[in-house]
């Protein structure tokens, strides 16, 4: 009896506690709950607070819907529980108002309250009831951890193959090969360890989602399928027995000082790739202007105005009323609810108010003009194409190559990756603009050309040594002209071409990285990429090099890589972080520093973590980007763009999107473009 009396004096304090806080808070409009908590009329501030009293390092998330498309800020509290939702939007609609709420590590999400700005209120914190209901909102990658590979001893390893008879493929030689695998195939579209792909019932519903589509059943058979749904079965079976994954670290320091704008666009069909806000070259142009998403499952262009929350859309066109969806096409394929013909993908902004991309424009056939001068030329699927954000009017160019990803240099030639053979490019300026549209552009024959990947591998100066295979993403290095890719798959490697001599280098990373995906430069010309197989990112300094030649192993010393921030998987060292449970798609070099943690900030994709990884090479150190609502950010593309250089944090941002196949992986089933800003404080408004 005493134990009953004692919990239902607790519950009432505790409902005491929160009405005289909500009272008192929410009554005092602009006044703090304490010292030096002042808002603006377009703010919402408050404290957030538990049993165990002020909550620090916890995400504060306000939404509506009363805007053209549904709108939320998030912030994160201060050491006190105390927070500002800066600058929100006036509310159009009458009696409308934000449901503000609260989600952290060790809690579960809050009731909403209605609050306007201009309000000041408290929210009231739920400890979690379980470790179980706190693990619900933890990143994907913290659950992917508890995954256990198949133990290196199972594994043949350089010598003669035998595989034991235990089902693991000959072609995975050791542990780390067959890691790379589940990363980089099986996150390719989503992430591993979100609610969907978690809290499968069985390892047959498991093996049934996989052959849904032909490419993750294709990789599924490839890893040894019994291997894999065995590893796979046992990770099910240990969470749905109650295991979880250690609780993620809060935010903590400048980590809480940022500032996180989503809008929602698209529908739960929309399958966003990537997102552009200005020309990568020049990060000023274009001001306060839409930001574009190319809607890669359902052939749209999509932009959102952050000024007045609008979000539009345009269909992408083909030629010749080419009307195959890709997945009907052979070879690749994913979901077959996607109408995809023209498949676009990679958005990039020039400085003529252009946004390219490349696109399937016509069937995989190749034109006269191309065989004529490269006889052994292959067909291809994406060709080149523009829409004019002044006339809103799309332009498709034919190419003899192959695209996926495109870039300019600084003398604005386009370059693509997406060919295996050969590296595309494209010079605008040679083309005839005004006779460019969807059906034809006659000039397009003499505006484009290709150089073969072929490499010198003894020393002689004599390209002599084909290198065929992925060339997946694509960077001018302003430093010198050269052009550099990156060759996907294990343990990968980066190429580089010199356009004035046209020959071409590799090179592969050292043990322990590898699963090398995006790419990018700095301003002094050093490559940098995110090793999605092992969870590194990367530096590439070609002067350190003692020999450039070669077929992919002699320049180690080239490299420099530094471990990226996460938990390990089961059974595999973690000494090397070979096992890191995190996946980086991609990832951007922020040289003009729009964001604010400085010029030449290095931010790797934290795909499977539900964050962005980005990484200061002066003090060698990590800053987490937690984005913690909707769960399911699987991001892609990156980019940053300065509105207004005189008005400090408010004037630039950071620009990423939710660019998950399928939406409904994502907790609100919705894609979201989001800008990210780095305040001075936690309090900044």
């Amino acid at each position: 009896m005493k134990k009953v009396l004692s919990s239902l004096i607790a519950l009432v304090a505790l409902f005491a506690f929160s009405f005289i806080i909500n009272w008192n808070l929410h009554d005092a409009k602009g006044k703090p709950p304490g010292p030096g908590l002042p808002i603006d009329a377009d703010d919402i501030g408050g404290q957030v607070v538990s049993s165990d009293g002020p909550e620090a390092g916890v995400w504060v998330i306000a939404e509506t819907d009363a805007l053209p498309t549904k709108f939320r800020k998030i912030v994160v509290t201060d050491d006190d529980g105390n927070f500002v939702v800066p600058d929100l939007p006036a509310l159009p609609k009458p009696n409308a108002k934000y449901d503000v709420w609260v989600r952290g590590y060790g809690l579960a999400d809050s009731r909403p309250i209605q609050a306007s700005p201009g309000d000041t209120i408290a929210l009231v914190a739920n400890i979690a009831a379980t470790p179980q209901e706190a693990a619900e909102v933890y990143p994907a990658n913290y659950w992917y951890s508890l995954l256990e590979p198949p133990a290196e001893s199972m594994f043949p390893g350089t010598g003669p193959i035998v595989d034991g008879g235990n089902g693991i493929p000959t072609s995975y030689p050791d542990q780390e090969s067959w890691v790379n695998q589940i990363k980089l195939m099986c996150e390719l579209c989503h992430q591993m360890g979100n609610e969907a792909t978690r809290s499968l019932p069985t390892v047959g519903a498991f093996d049934a989602g996989l052959k849904k589509a032909g490419f993750m059943d294709m990789i599924a058979t490839g890893l040894g399928r019994e291997v894999a749904l065995e590893v796979f079965g046992d990770w099910l079976e240990r969470i749905a027995a109650g295991e979880v994954p250690p609780e993620p670290p809060r935010p903590q320091g400048i980590e809480r000082n940022f500032v996180i704008t989503q809008w929602e666009w698209g529908d739960r069909f929309a399958y966003v790739h990537d997102e552009i806000a200005t020309d990568k070259r020049d990060p000023y142009l274009y001001p306060y202007g839409k930001v574009y998403g190319m809607d890669i499952g359902m052939d749209r262009l999509l932009a959102v105005d952050p000024v007045t929350n609008e979000v539009f859309e345009w269909d992408v066109p083909t030629r010749g009323g080419f009307n195959t969806p890709w997945c009907k096409q052979p070879g690749f394929c994913t979901w077959k609810v996607y109408h995809n013909p023209a498949n676009p993908h990679n958005p990039m902004m020039d400085d003529t108010g252009k946004v390219w991309m490349t696109t399937q424009i016509r069937a995989t056939t190749l034109s006269d003009y191309c065989l004529d001068i490269d006889p052994a030329i292959r067909p291809s699927r994406r060709g080149l194409g523009f829409f004019d954000t002044v006339t809103e009017e799309f332009a498709l160019i034919d190419t003899c190559y192959g695209t996926h990803h495109l870039q300019f240099d600084s003398d604005g030639v386009l370059w693509t990756s997406g060919d295996s053979r050969v590296f595309g490019w494209l010079d605008p300026s040679l083309l005839d603009l005004g006779d460019c549209g969807i059906e034809s552009c006659p000039s397009e024959q003499v505006a484009q050309g290709w150089f073969r990947v072929v490499v010198d591998s003894d020393g002689d100066g004599v390209a002599d040594t084909p290198m065929p295979g992925s060339n997946y993403g694509i960077i001018p290095n302003p430093k010198d002209g050269t052009i550099w890719t990156t060759a996907i798959g294990y343990p990968s490697a980066i190429k580089r071409l010199d356009p004035e001599t046209g020959m071409f280098e590799i090179y592969t990373p050292p043990a322990p990285g590898h699963g090398a995906r995006g790419i990018d430069v700095d301003t002094k010309g050093n490559i940098w990429t995110c090793l999605g197989g092992s969870g590194h990112v990367a530096k590439f300094d070609r002067k350190k090099c003692k020999q450039t030649w070669g077929t992919g192993d002699q320049c180690p010393e080239g490299w420099t890589m530094w471990e990226t921030p996460g938990p390990q998987m089961i059974g595999v060292s973690d000494e090397t972080n070979e096992g890191s449970a995190d996946f980086h798609y991609y990832n951007w070099v922020d040289q003009f520093d729009t964001l604010g943690l400085g010029k030449n900030t290095v931010i790797c994709n934290g795909t499977g973590s539900d964050s962005l990884l980005a990484f200061n090479p002066k003090t060698e150190k990590f800053t987490i980007i937690r984005m913690p609502y909707p769960l399911g950010f699987f991001q892609r593309g990156l980019d940053g763009r300065i509105d207004d250089p005189n008005a400090g944090w408010k004037g630039k941002g950071l620009w990423v999107d939710y660019g998950g196949d399928p939406a409904k992986h994502v907790e609100t089933k919705m894609g979201q473009i989001c800008k990210v800003q780095l305040r001075p404080d936690p309090l900044a408004h």
